[in-house]
C-alpha cells in the first residue's frame, strides 16, 4: 500500500511539474505576442500622429488658400472686365495701324501688342506669339530683366515650349524653368561663386522653389531627385553622372584598419540670427557670416548644417538615430564637412529650438524674429574624430569634399527624431574603393 500511494504521489508530482511547465511555455507565448502588440501599437500610434499632424498642417494651408483665393478673385473680375470691354476689337484695330506707320516699335510697345491680342482673342492666337517673339528678340538680357519676363511668360502662356527664368516672380505651370546663363555657379560646385554657396542638396533652388542647375555655355533644368521611388539614390547617376562613376563617394561604413593622423581640427562657431528652412529634402539652417572651423590652420567658413535620418555614415555597419552635417567652405573653394552623430537618448535642448521653427512642408527661408542660435549648441565635448576624402551626399555628388566625422555622438530624443518631418533621407553607404580612413588618435 505504501508502494502505490508513493508511486500515486511521484505521478501527482509529475502531473503538476508538467502542468506548471505547459503554462510557462504559454506565459512566455503571451509575453511575446504582447510585446509585438505593443511595438504595433506604438507605430501605430506614430502613424495616427503623424496622419493628425498632416491634416491640422492641410487644414491651416486650406484657410490660407482661402484668405489668398479673395484677392484672386477680384483680380479675376478686373481682367474679366478689361476682356470684355475689348472683345469689340476696333482699339486693337487702332493699335496696329498705329504701329504700322512707325518703323521701329519698342519692346514694350511690342509686349503690350501682344496683351492685348491674347486679351481679345485669346492665348492661342498666332499674333499673340508672334508680338511676344519679337520683343524676346529685341530684349538686352543685361537690362531688360523685365521684359524678358514678360515675353517669356507671354509665350509660355500662349502655349509655346520655352524656358522661363528663374528670376522672373510668375511662373506658369507646365513651364520649364531656366536660369540666366550669366548666373552663378550651382549650389554643390566645389568652386561655386561668394553667393552661391553649396545646400544640403547640390542645386540651387530659384525664387520659384525649384532646384536650378547652371551648366557651362547655357542653363537648363535640374531633375528631380528623391531618396525613393524612380528617382531614389540607386538612380542617381542617370541624371548625375558623377553620382554613379565616382569613386570617391560618400558617405562610408567606418570600419577599421583606420591610419592614425595628425589633423586639428577646431570650431569657432558664433552666436547669430536665426535662419531656416525645409527644402524638401532635409530641415536646414543657413549660418551668418563670423563661424568657422580652422583645419590645420586653414579657415574654413560655416555655410550652413542640415539633418539625414538615419544617420548617412555607419560605424562598423551600424547606422543612428540622425547626423548634422555642417558644411564649410574655405577662401579657395574647398568644402569641408564636419559630421556629428546622433543616438537616442534624452532631449536635446539645442534641437528644440530648432524644431519649433522648422516647418513641415517644404518652404523659403525664415529668418525667426528675436531668436539667436550658436551651431556649437549641437557639438560634442571630445573633438576626436574620423577623416576620409568623400563627396556630397547628395546630387550632384561633387567630389573632392573633406569629411571629419566626429566620435563622441550627441544626444536627441525618440520624440524629436519622430518629429523630424522627413522619414528617411539619408543615401546608402558608397564603396571604399582604396580610400583611408584617418583616426585623430
Amino acid at each position: 500500500m505504501r508502494i502505490v500511494i508513493e508511486l500515486v504521489l511521484v505521478a501527482a508530482l509529475a502531473a503538476a511539474g508538467f502542468f506548471g511547465w505547459s503554462n510557462l511555455q504559454k506565459s512566455n507565448s503571451a509575453g511575446a505576442k504582447i510585446t509585438a502588440a505593443t511595438i504595433e501599437a506604438q507605430v501605430s500610434a506614430e502613424m495616427l500622429t503623424d496622419s493628425e499632424k498632416e491634416l491640422e498642417t492641410a487644414e491651416e494651408e486650406l484657410d490660407q488658400l482661402r484668405e489668398q483665393l479673395e484677392p484672386l478673385q477680384a483680380k479675376s473680375l478686373e481682367l474679366a472686365a478689361v476682356k470684355a470691354a475689348l472683345a469689340g476689337g476696333p482699339i486693337l484695330d487702332d493699335l496696329e495701324s498705329s504701329y504700322k506707320k512707325q518703323k521701329n516699335i519698342s519692346v514694350e510697345r511690342q509686349l503690350g501688342l501682344g496683351a492685348l491680342r491674347m486679351l481679345t482673342k485669346g492665348s492661342d492666337d498666332p499674333g499673340a506669339a508672334e508680338a511676344f517673339r519679337k520683343a524676346l528678340q529685341m530684349s538686352d538680357w543685361n537690362s531688360r530683366k523685365n521684359s524678358i519676363c514678360a515675353a517669356q511668360i507671354g509665350l509660355a502662356a500662349a502655349g509655346e515650349k520655352i524656358k522661363v527664368m528663374s528670376e522672373c516672380a510668375v511662373q506658369v505651370p507646365g513651364a520649364e524653368p531656366a536660369a540666366h546663363a550669366a548666373g552663378p555657379a550651382a549650389h554643390g560646385d566645389a568652386h561655386a561663386a561668394k553667393g552661391s554657396e553649396p545646400d544640403a542638396h547640390g542645386a540651387k533652388p530659384g525664387k520659384d522653389g525649384k532646384d536650378v542647375k547652371h551648366a557651362a555655355g547655357g542653363a537648363h533644368a535640374a531633375p528631380h531627385w528623391g531618396y525613393d521611388g524612380a528617382m531614389g539614390p540607386d538612380k542617381w547617376g542617370n541624371e548625375f553622372p558623377t553620382c554613379g562613376k565616382g569613386k570617391a563617394q560618400s558617405p562610408l561604413n567606418i570600419q577599421g584598419p583606420f591610419s592614425r593622423g595628425r589633423i586639428s581640427v577646431n570650431p569657432d562657431y558664433k552666436t547669430g540670427a536665426l535662419k531656416i528652412l525645409n527644402n524638401g529634402h532635409t530641415i536646414q539652417v543657413n549660418v551668418p557670416p563670423g563661424s568657422k572651423v580652422r583645419i590645420d590652420g586653414v579657415v574654413f567658413e560655416l555655410l550652413q548644417f542640415h539633418f539625414h535620418r538615419p544617420s548617412e555614415e555607419q560605424i562598423d555597419g551600424k547606422p543612428m538615430a540622425m547626423v548634422i552635417h555642417f558644411v564649410h567652405k574655405s577662401a579657395t573653394g574647398k568644402l569641408a564637412v564636419l559630421g556629428v552623430l546622433l543616438k537616442e537618448g534624452n532631449e536635446n535642448p539645442g534641437i528644440k529650438t530648432l524644431w519649433q521653427y522648422a516647418q513641415p512642408k517644404e518652404a523659403p527661408e525664415m529668418e525667426v524674429p528675436d531668436v539667436t542660435f550658436n551651431p556649437a549648441n549641437l557639438l560634442p565635448r571630445e573633438m576626436d574624430f574620423f577623416s576620409y576624402d568623400g563627396s556630397l551626399t547628395t546630387p550632384p555628388c561633387t567630389e573632392g569634399v573633406r569629411f571629419f566625422i566626429l566620435k563622441s555622438p550627441v544626444n536627441v530624443s525618440r520624440e524629436q527624431v519622430t518629429a523630424f518631418p522627413f522619414r528617411a533621407n539619408a543615401r546608402p553607404v558608397q564603396p571604399l574603393n582604396g580610400r583611408t580612413i584617418i583616426t585623430s588618435n
